[in-house]
């Protein structure tokens, strides 16, 4: 019986791994829907023209003005952004014709394994739900490619910006934010002068699905 019994045991230990690993490297329902080039293009630049009000509203001698981005618009400085960062010393580049950025995202302190190194990220996608911001990308783990899903809080504190994880995935596989908490905060301190607001911004939060940022 005893025998049996730890066969059973054994099966179902494989079972459960194999199915973990076929979650691990299915890809999930995407978090958005990629942006073609045109409105890359008027996203980012709607996004600059927000940021450009927030100073001209600090020039002015307004405190506590705000503007209100939305994710397409987030998404597409984004994809301008990592653009950027992947070329060499020098070059420069148009937007691409999706919300994916080629090359590496060394600059993407979210990103990819969370414990060592700088790894490539590609197929950065965002979405905003309510007062949750929804990350989405691409990395290498383990000798492949797999699905990363971030799903939290973005706030601010101390001229920083702050992200609390309430869902974690690899894949189409949740794993409990308790397991991977403290890693990705480490991750994040590590890389905290990136996190760095732009000096004319006081804080930001998500409202409504939208990112709401204000002026000092």
């Amino acid at each position: 019986m005893k025998f049996k019994l730890d066969r059973v045991i054994s099966i179902a230990t494989l079972t459960a791994s194999v199915v973990a690993l076929v979650l691990v490297l299915k890809k999930p329902e995407p978090v958005a829907t990629p942006l073609p080039a045109p409105a890359i293009a008027a996203n980012a630049q709607s996004f600059q023209n927000k940021l450009e009000q927030l100073e001209q509203a600090r020039a002015q001698g307004q405190s506590g003005a705000e503007v209100r981005l939305t994710a397409q618009e987030v998404a597409a400085a984004l994809v301008q952004a990592q653009a950027s960062d992947a070329l060499p010393t020098g070059s420069s580049s148009e937007a691409g014709d999706s919300t994916s950025a080629p090359g590496d995202n060394s600059s993407n302190p979210l990103s990819g394994d969370l414990g060592a190194g700088e790894p490539t990220v590609k197929n950065y996608n965002v979405n905003f739900d309510g007062d949750l911001a929804q990350g989405q990308f691409l990395t290498h783990i383990a000798g492949r490619d797999v699905w990363v899903t971030l799903e939290g809080h973005l706030g601010s504190r101390d001229g920083y910006a702050t992200f609390e994880p309430t869902k974690f995935k690899i894949g189409d596989l949740e794993i409990p934010v308790s397991l991977v908490n403290d890693q990705l905060q480490k991750r994040l301190l590590e890389q905290r002068d990136r996190l760095k607001l732009p000096e004319n911004v006081g804080s930001l939060r998500i409202e409504n699905s939208e990112v709401v940022m204000t002026n000092k």
